[in-house]
């Protein structure tokens, strides 16, 4: 998977792409293809600003994450992904757990 890495402030070393493309691989593992994904890394101050956005099928997802150490922020940038994608491909089934439960039917409150 090609990832775009932007950065104005900082020269993005091999080591710092190598970290944001680990972490897409493992958003990869979930099986849900990732459409042109972009990151965006800047340093303001005495923290570091990581944004990601990418495109899924019916979709898009997009994170930030601020953190004093760069690899810290990507990672917690990957954790943001992964909980949206984990989301957006356990939806069908929160759904029809939730349709279920509606179906029951209900004690009458007179019962008791």
């Amino acid at each position: 998977m090609k990832i775009e890495i932007t950065s104005k402030i900082i020269d993005i070393t091999p080591a710092i792409r190598e970290r944001i493309e680990s972490r897409f691989e493992k958003l990869e593992r979930l099986q849900v293809p990732l459409i042109t994904p972009h990151v965006i890394v800047s340093k303001e101050r005495l923290m570091f600003t990581v944004e990601a956005s990418a495109g899924i099928p019916n979709g898009k997802l997009f994170a930030q994450a601020e953190h004093e150490d760069l690899y810290a922020a990507i990672n917690e940038l990957g954790q943001k992904l992964e909980r949206q994608l984990n989301r957006h491909t356990e939806k069908p089934i929160a759904r029809r757990a939730n349709a279920a439960l509606k179906e029951q039917p209900q004690p009458d409150e007179a019962d008791a």
